[in-house]
């Protein structure tokens, strides 16, 4: 039998005498990680263990915070950006029922709320350059109402400009 082979073996003995012991209804793991050598990882576990419960009783009084960093807790917060930024191009949603839709339901909303106002500035945009036209040509107007009125124009078609016609 090899070390391995025969490690697994008395761990998962003295799991089963420590089990016995337990409260009713309580769960039993073993973790055992070697740092940057993740090929050695050992996880012994309940066949009934819920890991999502493993990872609540970690946070509740072993410290794992939100706030520290490890690439489960990156992997996640990449799905939420890429459903976010798919979502706002009405594009790739993630399938029926995925928690990521939520996200990509955000993203969505975001976009058309983008696209709502992106209407609304080329249609303000338009009708301030008409107003201007006509007291342009129909002169004697405040100076100052036309000045700032060309102000606000530029302002616009530098937002324009950045968005997609």
């Amino acid at each position: 039998m090899s070390a391995t082979n025969r490690f697994h073996q008395v761990a998962n003995d003295a799991l089963v005498m420590i089990s016995e012991n337990l409260n009713p209804g309580a769960k039993l793991a073993l973790v055992i990680y070697t740092p940057g050598n993740p090929e050695l990882d050992i996880v012994l576990k309940d066949s009934s263990l819920e890991v999502d419960e493993v990872v609540n009783t970690l946070r509740r009084r072993g410290g794992l915070s939100l706030d520290g960093d490890n690439g489960y807790k990156r992997g996640v917060c990449d799905v939420i950006v890429g459903a976010l930024a798919s979502g706002k191009q009405d594009s790739n949603p993630p399938p029926e029922g995925h928690w990521g839709h939520r996200f990509w339901d955000i993203g969505r909303a975001e976009g058309e709320l983008q696209e709502q106002l992106v209407h609304a500035l080329r249609l303000a945009r338009k009708e301030l350059d008409a107003c201007q036209r006509v007291i342009h040509y129909a002169g004697g107007f405040d100076p100052a109402y036309v000045n700032d009125a060309q102000a606000a124009l530029k302002v616009a078609d530098a937002v324009l400009l950045k968005t997609p016609a």
